[in-house]
């Protein structure tokens, strides 16, 4: 039995959801949300101070349901398919994600991490040193420009939530169109009653703020916890889900309250390991299984340097900036 067989076996006991803590989860998240949320617009003829300190909170409410619509889309939140399906769907619309689309991309993302020849689905933009230098001009600065944080981080969410996701992907089976029309559909309708209800205007005020700090949030982990200095890429050949996994995706050691409000998502080497472990579960597999504990592990402080990374070095395995190639290519 190999070493990645015996890890993978070592983390199996973990991957059963329990429904009694999905179902809690559901609660002390969706009822924060939909309270704060209250209390954001009742807030608006206070100070608006108030409400962004409310939509703030809120915020981290949006990435802990987000959280629950990324378990239901590994099917690891309840053990039943269909019952993952139906709030799979109702937290997507919260959070603007079609549940299907996503289910799909995602899978995709799993099953090619770190693997310099599937790259390009559900996964961030990156280049190799090499294709880099070999690119035109013009690549170039698409390159740059879609590594600049303001791009990646503010512009990069609103685009992904409002233009991206409101469309289907090419090849798209029907029922993966169904459900991104039914999304669209929701969403739409949501907004609009809430518009009609407290005003477009104070919709807005509260609504905005929310949605473009939770969407850089999410970003920035999904950002994060792959793009570290001794990340993990191969080509097809030596590539190996297990190492993906356990030296692809980093430990993100979080504060307790933002490692609540993400929902665990820190351990994302568990997550790429077994997708099939619920959130609530990933802490408890890590601290029980030794070989996980040894994993790339960030800080708050230390996960700021990630931003420095533009390219991935194939002859040294790491990220590198864009000053380096001055060295590299000499």
């Amino acid at each position: 039995m190999t070493k990645q067989t015996t890890l993978r076996k070592q983390v199996s006991p973990y991957e059963t959801s329990n429904t009694k803590d999905s179902v809690r989860q559901l609660i002390n998240t969706l009822v924060p949300f939909l309270v704060l949320w209250f209390l954001a617009y009742k807030s608006l003829s206070i100070s608006y101070l108030l409400t962004l300190a409310f939509g703030i909170i809120a915020s981290g409410f949006v990435v802990r349901i987000f959280i629950i619509f990324h378990d239901c889309c590994h099917h690891s939140f309840f053990k039943n398919r269909t019952v993952n399906k139906i709030i799979g769907t109702i937290t997507g619309i919260l959070t603007f994600f079609p549940y299907n689309q996503w289910q799909h991309s995602h899978s995709v993302h799993h099953a090619t991490s770190g693997n310099l020849d599937k790259r390009g689905v559900g996964d961030i933009w990156v280049l190799t040193v090499d294709e880099y230098l070999e690119s035109s001009r013009l690549q170039k600065i698409a390159y740059r420009l879609y590594r600049n944080p303001f791009v990646m981080f503010v512009l990069g969410p609103i685009y992904i939530f409002l233009i991206v996701n409101r469309f289907n992907r090419k090849g798209a089976r029907m029922n993966e169109r169904m459900n991104t029309y039914l999304t669209n559909i929701a969403i739409t309708a949501l907004v609009g009653l809430l518009c009609y209800a407290i005003g477009w205007k104070s919709f807005l005020l509260v609504e905005a703020p929310i949605f473009l700090i939770s969407g850089s949030a999410g970003v920035w982990l999904f950002y994060v916890q792959h793009t570290f200095e001794d990340s993990y890429y191969e080509g097809n050949e030596e590539w190996e889900y297990v190492l993906a996994a356990v030296e692809g995706s980093s430990y993100y050691k979080l504060p307790k309250v933002l490692q609540w409000l993400t929902g665990n998502i820190g351990y994302h080497h568990v997550h790429h390991l077994s997708p099939r472990v619920p959130n609530y579960k990933l802490e408890a597999a890590h601290d029980n299984t030794e070989p996980l504990q040894n994993v790339p592990t960030i800080t708050l402080a230390t996960s700021l340097s990630s931003l420095k990374f533009r390219l991935w070095d194939e002859q040294a395995k790491k990220f590198v900036r864009f000053k380096d190639l001055k060295v590299l290519t000499k």
